[in-house]
């Protein structure tokens, strides 16, 4: 069986949230509208829903983002759901205990989800492997591989300003290679059927099987840019490189920076996106974030509402009238 089938039950349903691929339009299109009901919550008196009252939702994060954890946090709450935070560095498996103790013991305090972000390629997938069935894993980024609901709060911003999917060129700007992030926009855009998706960089960035995706390559700024209706810029990855792939951050900006100049060359309503946190006057100068054109803290805002979504289609099959 394939990670992309273990995502779903056997009536369709979200089971796991591990990777964009493979995931159907139908059910990407469906995250999107649970997604759209859940943002009017924030405006409410009391920021609550019900649906998920008496579940607990276990932060399992092997490696630290404080946006991302943060946000899950809010959606679990805001769901009404009860949330514990494991802090990695603190916790048993530094002391000798096995992933596979950890597990079975937070098993035992009868927790329902599992919220995972780890520094390998595979370990959300890997730890759906080992949790009792009525558990649901949802991935916070793993290693190289997947960064999902990233991806999916990109394609609601996106939705939210531009509408329909299909006429949209979108280019990817940056570490592609490092990236997980830009991966899961990749299979997402082209499920949802964009017209183009390109990504932009040095070759030294960009892995030589990346056409296989469906996306067209540029090494040129401006010709990458050009025409596009979203931008969307890429976290300059440096923890992760091992290898001198750049000759300098400044370099980088000096030829893939985001600047006024070049997104002239793009759609003339063209928004800018960027995963964060912002490298300023790396990735993009601080007049193009802090512009009109910028739907980065918007990105933030409708990160609660997708992760909202996808926790309660994946609770839906355990939980007792889940409606959006």
């Amino acid at each position: 069986m394939t990670e992309h089938t273990q995502q779903t039950d056997p009536q369709g349903r979200l089971k796991h949230f591990l990777t964009t691929e493979g995931l159907n339009h139908t059910l990407l299109t469906s995250i999107l509208d649970h997604a759209e009901n859940f943002a009017g919550v924030e405006n409410r008196p009391v920021k609550k829903v019900p649906l998920l009252r008496g579940k607990t939702v276990v932060n399992l994060f092997f490696e630290a983002s404080t946006r991302t954890r943060t946000t899950f946090e809010l959606a679990a709450k805001r769901l009404s759901a009860d949330v514990l935070n494991l802090n990695i560095a603190t916790s048993a498996t530094s002391k000798g205990e096995t992933l596979r103790d950890t597990l079975r013991t937070l098993e035992a305090m009868h927790c329902d989800m599992f919220i995972v972000r780890h520094a390998n390629s595979g370990a959300a997938h890997y730890i759906t492997t080992q949790v009792a069935p009525h558990i649901s894993v949802i991935n916070a980024g793993d290693g190289r591989h997947a960064h999902p609901t990233q991806a999916m709060l990109d394609m609601f911003t996106i939705r939210k300003h531009k509408g329909d999917f299909a006429p949209l060129k979108v280019a990817i700007v940056g570490d592609i290679s490092h990236s997980r992030v830009a991966r899961s926009e990749i299979h997402a855009l082209n499920t949802l059927g964009v017209t183009e998706v390109r990504v932009v960089g040095p070759a030294t960035l960009i892995p030589k099987d990346v056409e296989s995706l469906g996306v067209h390559v540029f090494n040129d700024m401006s010709a990458g840019l050009e025409g596009v209706d979203v931008v969307m810029m890429l976290r300059l990855q440096r923890e992760r490189m091992s290898d001198a792939l750049l000759p300098s951050a400044h370099e980088f900006f000096n030829r893939y920076g985001l600047t006024e100049k070049r997104l002239k060359v793009a759609k003339k309503d063209a928004i800018v996106m960027h995963p964060g946190p912002i490298n300023r006057g790396v990735e993009i100068e601080s007049n193009i974030a802090d512009s009109s054109r910028s739907v980065i803290l918007q990105q933030v805002s409708h990160g609660i509402a997708v992760r909202m979504a996808v926790m309660a289609m994946c609770m839906q099959g355990n939980t007792e009238g889940i409606e959006s």
